[in-house]
């Protein structure tokens, strides 16, 4: 895991607090400087993984000060290499009884480096839209020629993986801002993506019978199963802080290839295979999304306060609840369809 440099001004007088506050934290390296004016800076060097509960005793003390802003900044490497302080040893627990069991730390970056990060990838942009007319139209000219290297090309670009993201941690955080500006930026990509290869499938006249727009006009259990795994996958690069690029050609798998077929066929005048290719698309536009909330439940992400807690839950609730009603439904549906 990378390393993270907490810094913060404060007034000298705390600085016995804030040392008092990191005597049971895991930290590489902890520095207080003195500033003109009575204030003081400090420095707290430590693992990403450790940041998170730095953070929240840093916010819960001084976030309601005038004038105190807590930075995170990422650190390449340092040298000489930087070895961590030993924690505070607990106090041994009488004869008999067990010690506590140790609290796991999660192997991910603090929660708001994630909703930092997230959060800029769910601003419906001109970049954005952009992106989502040049996967469409790379993607619509693969399926055209029935080409997968094309097709793989369109789905690097992988626009719509930051608001899918964004809409499970909305959902997890109970974040109604974030929640509603992620759903605007998916629905935004959604309709170009779908307008714009209705558009081609009209100029072009997609043929329905070509491998690789027939393998995108019907649900396998193959495809629930790549869209569940793209969903965990979207929501583990961004907790985890590695590069979402080659994670966001799973999620693209998903949902590009097929919105773009059921344009394709629509405009090309074949209704039947492109409510097949739309089920496609509902259905690992559902499977994304429920992965992306499960992910992030397990990963450990929760808002600070209880209150913000308690509308987390039940926002969380109602959004696994209405994912599994929506997929049961769509699943149904396709049976039925199947079945007449």
């Amino acid at each position: 895991m990378a390393l993270r440099l907490i810094e913060m001004v404060l007034q000298e007088k705390d600085g016995v607090e804030v040392r008092e506050l990191l005597k049971e934290q895991t930290v590489l390296e902890h520095r207080q400087v003195r500033l003109p004016d009575g204030e003081m800076l400090v420095r707290i060097l430590l693992d990403a993984e450790q940041s998170e509960a730095v953070l929240d005793l840093l916010e819960k003390r001084f976030a309601g000060e005038d004038g105190t802003r807590v930075v995170i900044l990422p650190v390449e490497a340092t040298l000489p290499r930087a070895e961590p302080e030993p924690a505070a040893t607990p106090d041994q627990p009488p004869p008999g009884e067990n010690p506590p069991p140790e609290e796991k730390t999660p192997e991910r970056i603090s929660r708001e480096e994630l909703y930092e990060d997230i959060k800029d990838a769910a601003r419906s942009s001109r970049v954005y839209l952009a992106m989502v007319v040049l996967a469409t139209v790379v993607a619509a000219i693969g399926l055209y020629y029935n080409s997968v290297a094309i097709i793989i090309g369109a789905m690097v670009i992988a626009p719509l993986l930051g608001p899918n993201v964004a809409l499970a941690l909305a959902t997890t955080l109970g974040d109604l801002p974030l929640l509603r500006r992620a759903l605007l930026t998916a629905l935004t990509g959604i309709v170009t993506a779908m307008v714009l290869s209705v558009i081609i499938g009209v100029l072009l006249h997609v043929n329905p019978e070509s491998s690789e727009v027939a393998s995108r006009n019907a649900v396998g259990v193959g495809d629930v199963v790549v869209a569940l795994a793209s969903g965990c996958a979207g929501a583990l690069a961004f907790t985890t802080g590695v590069s979402a690029t080659l994670i966001g050609v799973m999620v693209a798998v998903a949902l590009l290839p097929p919105l773009v077929t059921f344009g394709l066929l629509l405009g090309s005048g074949h209704p039947t295979p492109a409510m097949g290719a739309l089920s496609l698309f509902m259905m690992n536009l559902i499977c994304v999304n429920l992965a992306g909330v499960m992910t992030f439940l397990v990963q450990g992400i929760h808002p600070t306060s209880w209150w913000e807690k308690d509308r987390a839950v039940k926002a969380t609730r109602i959004a696994i609840g209405l994912w599994v009603a929506l997929l049961a439904a769509l699943g149904g549906m396709i049976l039925l369809l199947r079945k007449g």
